[in-house]
């Protein structure tokens, strides 16, 4: 039972990335109608949010070290210890949750350049051309990070007050040796809220109801007086802003480096056509349902009967839910059938 639940728990922590992402990728392939393929590039630019924040944050200079008595010798010292000796290592501390407020608007002025510098020329393209352009667009912006910030990872640590396990069996009444850590935890938790963020803002707000309108009939709400494309720009900012503060709460999960965006993409995508293109709640069942189903096999005991079976399973379940159910688990019809 202990393996069980760390396994559970294991796959609700990947499958809170996956959702996110593919939240993200199917909001703006249902109001826009875009197959985006730099969705991952924006998941990898707000990783890289929280590595410059934290770079500003630790920004230094050398400074005598008085514990050294036999010689002269210098040690770095972030400008912020010492200005504020008490409040600045604490701020270098938290530096991945205060890096949250530099990405949204670093990330919403990245979604609306996108959509207005390019997006919108390819509303009305075929897929193909739509999947070629972003995914140039992904590979460029790609390139661009890996020659500023290098091409290897650089790892971000989480607040040490959360850095290390919580004893989660005792909440289960599993006894005090099953732990797990507390950041995943926490990153879980922010992923149930940023999801039911996003669908309370699309089913409870006006603006939402205008966008869920435009999203089944983008001309009679035009015809109605509706600027439905400045809406449509908003959304695809929103999306932006989602997919980077997934990026940002990842990164003292998995040290950021330039390729993440390509690695979560692809199961991105995967997830989005299980759960059925342009269906919101599709996106996030297939994200967690997925996540459950590449945990449990990675479990040694499944490894050691298939090896590599962890490496291949969301396609092989992809493959077997899309003959059965060709639209995907809540696919609706009429999309994607051209």
């Amino acid at each position: 039972m202990d393996a069980i639940f760390l396994q559970i728990l294991n796959g609700l922590d990947k499958g809170a990335a996956y959702a996110l992402i593919a939240l993200g990728l199917t909001l703006v392939f249902g109001t826009l109608g875009i197959v985006n393929f730099a969705h991952g590039a924006i998941f990898m630019l707000g990783a890289f949010c929280a590595v410059a924040f934290n770079k500003l944050l630790t920004f230094s200079t050398k400074i005598e070290d008085t514990s050294v008595t036999l010689f002269k010798a210098y040690k770095e010292t972030p400008y912020l210890k010492i200005w504020f000796p008490e409040a600045g290592p604490v701020l270098i501390d938290y530096s991945v949750p205060l890096s949250i407020l530099m990405a949204i608007p670093v990330m919403l002025l990245i979604g609306y350049v996108m959509e207005r510098g390019l997006i919108k020329h390819f509303y009305k393209r075929p897929h193909a051309e739509q999947i070629l352009v972003t995914f140039g667009l992904a590979i460029v912006i790609q390139e661009i990070v890996k020659a500023y910030f290098g091409a290897n990872p650089i790892p971000q640590s989480a607040p040490s007050i959360v850095s290390g396990s919580a004893a989660v069996g005792s909440w289960v009444g599993l006894g005090e040796n099953v732990i797990y850590p507390w950041w995943r935890l926490i990153y879980l938790g922010f992923s149930g809220v940023a999801v039911f963020a996003v669908f309370a803002f699309l089913k409870y707000t006006t603006y939402g109801m205008v966008v869920r309108a435009g999203m089944r009939d983008r001309e009679t709400v035009g015809l109605l007086g509706i600027d439905i494309e400045r809406h449509f720009t908003i959304v695809f900012a929103l999306a932006t802003v989602v997919a980077g503060l997934a990026g940002v709460m990842y990164t003292p999960v998995l040290p950021p480096d330039f390729h993440m965006g390509m690695d979560f993409l692809v199961l991105s995508f995967v997830v989005v056509v299980v759960g059925g293109m342009g269906s919101l709640g599709g996106a996030v069942l297939a994200g967690f349902l997925l996540g459950l189903v590449q945990s449990f096999a990675s479990m040694t005991a499944v490894t050691a009967i298939l090896p590599g079976i962890d490496q291949i399973i969301i396609y092989l379940v992809a493959v077997v839910i899309l003959l059965v159910l060709p639209r995907g688990l809540m696919g609706r019809a009429g999309v994607m059938d051209d």
